[in-house]
This record gives C-alpha cells, sequence and structure tokens, in this order.
C-alpha cells in the first residue's frame, strides 16, 4: 500500500526559486542578528577536539613479535613507551 502525501505536507517545503536563492545570505551572518553575538559565537564554534599542533601519525609498522610483547607486558600506555624509546634512540643519534 503505498503512502500518499498530503498537500498540506508537500508545501511545508516548497522548491526555492532563483530568486530566493540570491536572497539567501551564510548563517554566519544571520545568526548573530537573530541571536546576539554571545549566542552566536557559541551556536557557530568548531566541533570536535581542537587541532593538535603537532598531531601524530598513523603508520603501519612491522616490529618483531618478541619486542611487542615485551612493551604489551608492561601494561596499558606500552604503545606510548614505544614512542618515547623510539624517540630517545632518535635523539641520541643525532636525527631529531
Amino acid at each position: 500500500m503505498s503512502k500518499r502525501i498530503s498537500k498540506e505536507v508537500a508545501d511545508d517545503n516548497p522548491e526555492w526559486s532563483d530568486a530566493e536563492f540570491a536572497r539567501a545570505r551564510p548563517a554566519t551572518d544571520v545568526i548573530p542578528e537573530l541571536f546576539g553575538t554571545e549566542k552566536a559565537e557559541q551556536i557557530l564554534r568548531p566541533r570536535g577536539r581542537p587541532k593538535l599542533e603537532n598531531p601524530k601519525e598513523a603508520i603501519k609498522l612491522r616490529i618483531d613479535a618478541d619486542v611487542v610483547n615485551a612493551y604489551r607486558a608492561l601494561g596499558g600506555g606500552w604503545q606510548t613507551r614505544m614512542n618515547e624509546a623510539l624517540r630517545d634512540y632518535a635523539r641520541s643519534h643525532g636525527m631529531i
């Protein structure tokens, strides 16, 4: 059985004409006028975590199982400790 959309519902969201598109403005311009500057800053603030200055890079690295198991045996944070060990090595050999 097909469902019919009543004319009332269909007219609830009519198609825009070229004139309406020409008159449209970005939300960043309209929201401060409607809600005030302070509330607009809250509404328009960027979402998610702030960008890191030096983000970590995800790579694929093949490491011998005995080395990985040794770090895993130390418990949570083993990847961070492995990263620190690599950093110490790179520093001690003048790589960074």
